[in-house]
Order: C-alpha cells, then sequence, then structure tokens
C-alpha cells in the first residue's frame, strides 16, 4: 500500500481493516456499538478504495479477523492445537 497519509486511499484502506476489527472484536465481547455515528467519516475513503477494489472488502475482513484472532488469543490456540 506504500506510504500512507490521512485521507489517501492507503490510510483508507488501513481503517476500514481498523474498523472491521472492532467490530468483531466487539460483537466477540459483546459491547454495543453506540459510536457507529462517529466512523461516518471515513465512509467517502472506504467507498474509493472499495470502487477500485471491488476484492479489497474480502481481504480486509480476512486482515481484521485474523487480528482480532490474535488480541483474542486464538491463534495461540489453533497453533497448539495443530502442533498436537
Amino acid at each position: 500500500m506504500g506510504r500512507k497519509r490521512w485521507g489517501d486511499e492507503g490510510y483508507a484502506a488501513e481503517e476500514l481493516v481498523a474498523e472491521l476489527g472492532a467490530a468483531f472484536l466487539g460483537a466477540e465481547l459483546g459491547l454495543r456499538p453506540d459510536h457507529v455515528e462517529d466512523h461516518a467519516a471515513y465512509i467517502a475513503g472506504w467507498l474509493k478504495v472499495l470502487r477500485d477494489d471491488r476484492r479489497f472488502i474480502f481481504i480486509a475482513a480476512a486482515k481484521a479477523q485474523e487480528s482480532a484472532d490474535y488480541l483474542l488469543g486464538r491463534e495461540a490456540a489453533e497453533e497448539l492445537a495443530d502442533a498436537a
């Protein structure tokens, strides 16, 4: 994605991954999404990235899930299960 600056496509792509990850973690932990309005400013940037690469939503979701699993300790548990 190269150098990222606030407002450019690379930054918007990273923000989409972060927001999806936060949503996955929030759902897993039972947190209510009371802050949805705060994220409306990112939508225009995400739409540009998603229009340019229609597959990116799947890439972003996979990266977000990988991060959420890591934070929840699932990655280590899966590695131990695979090693057994």
